[in-house]
């Protein structure tokens, strides 16, 4: 047979083809070890030397020139088949399935719900540094040399002057140094203290501080700014009270309490019987404060207050426990 037919007849074949099964058939049938190009080739050996050559020539192209049709069908019937196999995996008048979504951890939620309620007040949100130095952490704060909350065993000193910040009061001296009056920010953010792991207490836990400096500033307006803060938190039916208290930055200052949402004031396990709950700290800024970042104490004036955000957490969705928010038990943070 000549070869130009039998390469005539194979590409005839190969277009032809419709599956990967009759294309791989016609591939055997020519370019096979018994096929027609080969058996083709072997009979060479009986002719002339130089109809060898020649023919043998023209055998090697064709075989060639088929290899490569071959691998063109190929590829093509390949994308044919997957994109008719990928169109008959999806019904898509099938309803969609929901996916299990993920759940903010109470802390965050909470953390998330003071910032938000702040901001809407007025105030904006300033981030600092979680390491300290003294001055920062303690000095400008007004706190004295032998205070003791400046002792070893009541902070995390990492050397002589510096150390994870006990609370993030700092970031209000930073912001004080660097702006002026009026200002009006909350200060989030994780804080460290050497106290024992216990119901009630944690080494590593989240504050919310908050700062107002202006001319003329009051403690009426600190008390209706907490008033609202409380109630947009926990619910208009609270009652707020201001008890007198001590914190080296703020003079006068005042622990914050309100009715326990638990027994609505009337005494449980919860408040101790007494009707309340400590939600945070608050005062006005000591004038020795605004000396200590360059402002008049004569003209500025301004108040501050501070909250434990798992304290707010635990009395919000009524934990008995802090360790409870991380033992990371799945169980119990996808309750919130």
């Amino acid at each position: 047979m000549d070869i130009e037919q039998i390469g005539k007849d194979a590409l005839e074949e190969i277009k032809s083809a419709q599956t990967l099964e009759a294309l791989d058939s016609v591939r055997v049938r020519y370019l096979g070890r018994k096929g027609l190009i080969t058996n083709f080739l072997k009979e060479l050996a009986s002719l002339p030397a130089e109809e060898r050559k020649t023919k043998g020539r023209q055998a090697n192209l064709v075989k060639t020139e088929l290899s490569t049709h071959f691998e063109t069908r190929k590829a093509r019937l390949e994308t044919e088949q997957e994109s008719a196999s990928s169109q008959t995996q999806f019904d898509l008048t099938l309803p969609g399935r929901k996916s299990w979504l993920g759940n903010a951890h109470p802390i965050t939620k909470v953390l998330q719900e003071i910032v938000e309620i702040l901001v809407g007040m007025g105030f904006e949100e300033k981030l600092g540094p979680e390491i300290e130095t003294e001055f920062y952490n303690y000095t400008a704060l007004n706190f004295p040399e032998d205070h003791p909350a400046r002792d070893q065993i009541a902070c995390f000193y990492l050397d002589d002057k510096h150390l994870l910040r006990s609370h993030t009061s700092p970031v209000q001296i930073r912001v004080m140094e660097k702006e002026k009056p009026p200002i009006r920010i909350i200060a989030p953010g994780r804080v460290y203290r050497p106290d024992a792991f216990d119901a009630s207490h944690s080494p590593v836990f989240y504050q919310v501080e908050g700062l107002y400096v202006d001319e003329n500033v009051t403690l009426a307006e600190l008390k209706g700014t907490l008033e609202v803060f409380c109630r947009r938190m926990f619910g208009e039916q609270v009652k707020v009270r201001f008890s007198p208290s001590y914190f080296p930055f703020t003079e006068p200052s005042a622990e914050v309490a309100i009715s326990c949402v638990i027994c609505e004031g009337a005494g449980c396990k919860t408040c101790k019987n007494t009707g309340w709950l400590e939600i945070l700290g608050a005062g006005m800024v000591h004038p020795a404060v605004f000396e200590n970042v360059g402002y008049d104490s004569e003209k500025y004036s301004g108040f501050a207050f501070g909250m434990g955000v798992e304290r707010v957490a635990m009395i919000k969705y009524r934990i008995d426990d802090i360790r409870l928010f991380y033992e990371n038990d799945i169980r119990f943070i996808k309750q919130f």
